[in-house]
Formats: C-alpha cells, sequence, structure tokens
C-alpha cells in the first residue's frame, strides 16, 4: 500500500490566527454587494464576483467561492488516496489560508468550474473524459462537472486530413467552453496547391486557420465574458510559412482601414470582427540549423507535407527579416526555439515537442495538458529577504494540489485524458517579480534583479522538484518515467550544474536539494514530469492584488486596462510607497511623491526624489518626453535568461518596446533571445495595434 504524502502545518495551527475580515463590498457590474475579505481590494473582489462567482447557483461572495474549491479539491485527493489522518484537514486549512490571503492562486478554469456538482449539485451535460483507475482507460462521461475541466493549458495535435482538422475544431470548441486555451502546430496540413489524396490540390493551411479562428471568435471562453485563448504555430520550413508571417499583418492593415471608415472600434467592435486572425497568438518555430542560416546569409528550404521534396529556396535571413517586420507591426509572429526546446525535455523518447499553449508557457507532447498556479512574490518579502519556509510551504501545497487535480478533471479527449494520467505535467509559477524587486529598491533593468530572479525561480524548481520525487516516492512516478530515465535524468543534472555555475551566496542548501533530487530519482522517479513554468497571470495576478504580472516589470506605473466585455480598470502601482520607505524617505516625501504618480503617472518630475532612484521605477512604457526611463530590451532579456535554467517549461513574456523601436532592433532581440539560451520569445511594439487593451495613463 502506498505511503501518504506527509503535509505540516505552517501557516495554520496553535498560536496562529487564521481570523479574516470580512465584509460587505459593493460590485457595480453585477449592481449588489458581495462578501469579501477587508484586505482585498476593489479590482479584485469585482474580478471574483464578475469572472468566478457561479451566480446561477446563488454564489455571492468570495468565501463561497474558496469553500468550494478547496472542499472539492480535499475531498479528491481523499479519495485519490493522498490523505491519512488528520492531513486532508492540515491541506484544506493551509490551501484556504493561501488563497484567502492571496498568496498563491489556481489558473482560473479551477474557480470556473471546480467543486460545482458537489457545492451545488448541478451535473450539466458534456461528453469529456476522465481517467478511470478501475478500467485503466480513459472513459468518457455525461456530466460536466463531477469531473470537471480544471486545467487552463491545453496542446492538441492536427493530422492532414480533413476529418482529423474537424475533429480538433469541435475539441477546442469543448476547452473554451470551459475556460481553457489550446495550442497546436498546424505544419502537417498541405499548402496551398499540393494534390490531394482523392484528386485535386488543397486549399492550403490559411483557409483552414481562417475556419478555426471564426470559431473561436464565437466562444466566449468559460461561458464568461472571457476571451478564448488560441496559439497556432508553424515550423519555418512549411511552404506558406511567409503567407502564415503575412497574414496577421494583413489582416491589422483591413481593419485599420475600416476603422478610419467609421465601423466601431474595441476588441469586440466591428472593425476586428469583420477581419480574421484575431483570436490567436501565432509563432514560428525555427531549428538551430535555420538561425545558422540566417547569420551565414544561407538558403532554407521549404519542404511538402507529403513527401518531403523542396518546393522553393529563400534565404533564411528573408524570413527572419520578414517576421521581424510582421512583429513590428502588429506583434505576430512570436518565436520558439525548437532544438532549445528539446535539449531541456524530460520525455523525448516519448515524442517531440511541436507546440505550446496559448502563452507560450507550458511546452509539452501532442495532445496534453497542464493545470497552473501561481506564487505572488510580494506576500513573502520579509525585510529585504524572503520568508523561504513559507515559500517552500506553498510550493509544497500547491504542487500537492495541482497533482490531485490531475485525475480528478476531465479533458475533451481520451488520449489528453490518458496522457494527462500518464505523464502529469504541473505547471507551477508565479507572478509580481517586478513588484517584488521594487520594493526591494532594485531596478528591473540590472544584473542584481537578474540574481533575485535566478535565485527565486531555482528556489522554486528544486523545492517543485523535491516535492514531486517525495509524491513518486508515496504514489509512484508518472507512467512514462521508465522509458525516459536516462533523459530525464540528464536534464535534472543540467538544472543543479546551472544553479551551480550561479555561485549565489548561501545557495548551499538548494544546490543540496537538486542533489537529493538527482540521486533520489535514480531509484524512484518523478510523480510529475513537468513541474515549473511562469505564466502570464493575467486576471488571477490582479485577484491576488499584484502589482506586476507573471516575470514582467510593470507596463507603467498608472494604467488602464480594457476589459473583454466592456468596463475598464484604472491600475495603480502599490510598490512606489513601500519602495520609498524602504528607501529611507520621510512620510512627508513618501506621501508628495506616489501623490505625484498617481496625478502624473511617473515618478519623473516627483518632487524630493533623488536622481540614482529613478531607474528603480522604470516600467516597460517610458513617460512622455523621457526615452531613457523605460526598461530596456536587454533589461528583458537578463531577466527572462535568468529564470529560464530552472524551468521545466518556458516563460510567458512580452519585451515591450516603445513605438520609435526599429524593426532591426526586433530581429536582435529575436537572434540575442536564440543566444541567452530562451525557449520562445514575443514583442510589442507601443501602439502597434490599433486597440490596445492596456496604455499607459500619464
Amino acid at each position: 500500500m502506498a505511503m501518504s504524502f506527509t503535509l505540516q502545518r505552517h501557516f495554520t495551527g496553535p498560536g496562529k490566527s487564521t481570523d479574516v475580515e470580512w465584509n460587505m463590498r459593493p460590485v457595480a457590474a453585477l449592481g449588489c454587494d458581495v462578501e469579501a475579505p477587508a484586505a482585498w481590494s476593489d479590482t479584485a473582489v469585482e474580478i471574483a464576483a464578475t469572472r468566478y462567482f457561479r451566480r446561477r447557483e446563488g454564489e455571492f461572495g468570495v468565501r463561497q467561492l474558496l469553500n468550494r474549491v478547496v472542499h472539492a479539491v480535499r475531498h479528491a485527493g481523499e479519495k485519490q488516496g493522498y490523505f491519512t489522518g488528520g492531513q486532508a484537514e492540515i491541506f484544506a486549512d493551509e490551501l484556504m489560508y493561501v488563497l484567502v490571503h492571496q498568496i498563491a492562486s489556481f489558473n482560473s478554469p479551477v474557480y470556473f468550474n471546480v467543486g460545482i456538482f458537489p457545492t451545488y449539485g448541478f451535473a450539466g451535460a458534456s461528453d469529456n473524459y476522465v481517467w478511470d483507475p478501475a478500467a485503466g482507460k480513459a472513459v468518457q462521461q455525461a456530466s460536466a462537472f463531477i469531473h470537471p475541466q480544471a486545467s487552463a493549458c491545453f496542446i492538441q495535435d492536427v493530422k492532414d486530413d480533413l476529418l482529423s482538422i474537424f475533429d480538433l475544431l469541435k475539441s477546442e470548441a469543448k476547452l473554451f467552453k470551459y475556460g481553457s486555451g489550446t495550442g497546436t502546430n498546424f505544419s502537417r496540413l498541405r499548402a496551398r496547391g499540393e494534390p490531394l489524396d482523392g484528386g485535386g490540390e488543397s486549399t492550403g493551411l490559411i483557409s483552414y486557420l481562417e475556419i478555426y479562428d471564426r470559431a473561436a471568435g464565437a466562444i466566449k471562453s468559460g461561458g464568461t465574458v472571457r476571451r478564448a485563448a488560441k496559439m497556432v504555430l508553424l515550423d519555418a520550413d512549411h511552404p506558406e510559412i511567409l503567407d502564415f508571417i503575412h497574414w496577421k499583418r494583413g489582416e491589422e492593415r483591413k481593419a485599420r482601414v475600416l476603422l478610419a471608415a467609421g465601423y466601431s472600434g474595441g476588441m469586440d467592435g466591428e472593425a476586428f470582427r469583420s477581419v480574421s486572425g484575431q483570436n490567436s497568438n501565432n509563432s514560428v518555430r525555427v531549428t538551430d540549423r535555420f538561425l545558422h542560416a540566417v547569420l551565414n546569409g544561407g538558403k532554407w528550404e521549404l519542404r511538402a507535407r507529403k513527401g518531403g521534396r523542396v518546393v522553393a529556396e529563400v534565404s533564411a535571413a528573408e524570413i527572419l527579416r520578414e517576421m521581424s517586420k510582421a512583429a513590428w507591426e502588429c506583434a505576430d509572429p512570436g518565436i520558439q526555439f525548437q532544438d532549445t526546446i528539446e535539449r531541456w525535455h524530460m520525455c523525448p523518447n516519448s515524442g517531440p515537442i511541436r507546440a505550446s499553449n496559448p502563452c507560450s508557457e507550458y511546452m509539452f507532447l501532442d495532445d496534453s495538458a497542464c493545470n497552473l498556479s501561481s506564487l505572488n512574490l510580494v506576500s513573502f518579502l520579509r525585510g529585504n529577504d524572503l520568508d523561504w519556509l513559507g515559500f517552500a510551504q506553498a510550493v509544497r501545497l500547491m504542487l500537492l494540489a495541482q497533482e490531485i487535480l490531475v485525475d480528478y478533471s476531465s479533458y475533451p479527449t481520451a488520449m489528453i485524458a490518458a496522457n494527462s494520467h500518464r505523464f502529469r505535467p504541473l505547471g507551477l509559477g508565479y507572478a509580481n517579480l517586478g513588484g517584488l524587486l521594487m520594493r526591494l529598491g532594485i531596478a528591473y533593468d540590472s544584473e542584481a534583479a537578474a540574481e533575485w530572479t535566478a535565485r527565486i525561480t531555482g528556489t522554486m524548481h528544486a523545492l517543485a522538484l523535491k516535492t514531486s520525487h517525495e509524491m513518486a516516492v508515496a504514489h509512484g512516478a508518472f507512467a512514462g518515467w521508465a522509458e525516459n530515465r536516462e533523459p530525464g535524468l540528464a536534464v535534472l543534472a543540467r538544472h543543479a550544474e546551472a544553479w551551480r555555475k550561479l555561485k549565489l551566496e548561501n545557495g548551499e542548501a538548494v544546490s543540496e536539494m537538486f542533489k537529493q533530487v538527482e540521486e533520489g530519482a535514480r531509484s524512484h522517479g518523478l510523480r510529475n514530469a513537468q513541474v515549473t513554468l511562469i505564466a502570464p497571470t493575467g486576471t488571477i495576478g490582479l485577484l491576488m492584488d499584484c502589482d506586476t504580472l507573471g516575470i514582467e516589470p510593470d507596463f507603467a506605473l498608472v494604467k488602464r486596462k480594457t476589459l473583454t466585455g466592456g468596463g475598464e480598470l484604472r491600475l495603480v502601482n502599490q510598490a512606489v510607497s513601500e519602495a520609498l520607505v524602504r528607501l529611507q524617505y520621510t512620510a512627508d516625501a513618501v506621501a508628495a511623491i506616489t501623490a505625484f504618480v498617481h496625478d502624473n503617472g511617473t515618478v519623473v518630475g516627483a518632487p524630493g526624489l533623488k536622481p540614482e532612484h529613478a531607474a528603480i521605477f522604470d516600467c516597460a512604457l517610458a513617460p512622455p518626453g523621457q526615452p531613457a526611463r523605460r526598461v530596456s530590451s536587454e533589461g528583458h532579456l537578463r531577466v527572462m535568461a535568468a529564470a529560464q535554467p530552472f524551468l521545466s517549461g518556458a516563460i510567458s513574456k512580452t519585451v515591450n518596446l516603445p513605438g520609435h523601436a526599429t524593426v532591426e532592433e526586433i530581429e536582435q532581440i529575436f537572434l540575442s533571445a536564440w543566444h541567452l539560451g530562451l525557449k520562445s520569445l514575443a514583442v510589442y511594439r507601443d501602439t502597434s495595434k490599433a486597440v490596445q487593451p492596456l496604455c499607459a495613463e500619464c
């Protein structure tokens, strides 16, 4: 009989107050008051109320929402044998504590879907699949919420035949319906003009992408005003690669013409509803050989999908230049580095990594899924350091909760359900790095910021691997471990070596943890094929009252966010005053500077701010007339490069650029990202899109 996985109390227990002050808060969008923690901001309460409450079932409070989720995960863990004795109660108490105190958060589909059946008795209708341990296979279920869809991130394959193309369309619809996102590499599809087996010619890749785009636009993700999330990927050797690169750029130009003609703007306005390509992120997957050809002025072969014959030879540099031009004009496509991704692949014997989720942080086998959670880094700040014991507990707690969700959840296809059970990939990450650095008085664009990023990410990854190993000892390694043992151990060694090379002060404990995981995995393996990544944490970052999302610096100290479905949030950075106090400014100076920021959106010109402290408050976007006062592209890349060696997956991150950035700068950013060992990258040049959901207020 498997041993239980032990969880000790840290946040709760004798002598520790777990009292939360609750009050009733007005939510204008609902026209009523809702119950929420007094410490939560109005923004966090509004996000919970408008995005996550099951109002149809009478859910009008944060306490109801969190109880629904916590109790469901607890009971699922009990049923799966994860708890003995009083462990279930400890788990539930600790999980409730970190959620209500905004220390960590699940991905949105957990709040959308988990606990609805056990709490409200509503089963819903579905034809999703769940892993049946008794049958030893994935079985179809008739209900939507007895086994809810809890993962945010999916990767799906599509084959070069008509039925597969439309099967994918159906499974995408099911994912969007329950609030998840999906990514697919479409490189198997024959290009326009290639012969079909039954006669005639293929209408080509873009013709099918337009169908998928329309379908995604028709479905509001999670049954709410949340937009569908989708990634479209194409290998650089596809015959239609240049058409793909130019696709969204051409559609953006059409939208601008429609806007000029008076059609309504906005994300859901007539102008953008009338053009295609607006419901996906697009990325090109490139190899090392391609990039060497770029540097050496070489030719690049485009190959037919059937038979692989060379149909054209083009300049590799021209392809990268066209990618850079398109990204300059409309932010798409991004780039993914195929060989780098494969070098860090834990399970290469089970298949290659061909695709990612919509935001490029989850990269794994086709037909797989990943549930995410994120830690609010600022919640661990104690003086000039972090509460590392609390950090370790939060990692352990959230990994366990996510592990329970794997077999509790349902999936749109039997293959995804089976692969989720077999490989059990998880995605623990963090948010508010930029807010943490600012509070510590550290400029994001500095070596010190990169060192902090490496320290935090490396520690998180070591703790997550340790937790996964201990779960493997108790409940067995993931089923795909045996066939991937040697490459898996090699990747673990690579993570450990990256940490040792840092030579951080007081880094021995983490180094020892990496060593213990390596040694332990030789005999017991890991419970999960993946454990960490950095997600964008958009909605859940706001739910946790984070100043900055994911690994990003702040976009601007004061910004306006346009909400899908209408409405707008004014977001004012709350880290400025804390940073000033830490920098030993007087109370009067703090009040004067923060008031200036609130009114002007910048510290530039603030009364009493010392010039040497200005860089601490630099954001992705420069204040008007101050082009030097922003995080440089090198600063963005430096922080990403510090984190990447300590992640199972990748980093959802945008290198934000000023409106005057050039095509050549974007091209160099792509090449620098490759040299730095990043797995993927996206860029955004300010005002390059006619509709921009996040704007600085200056």
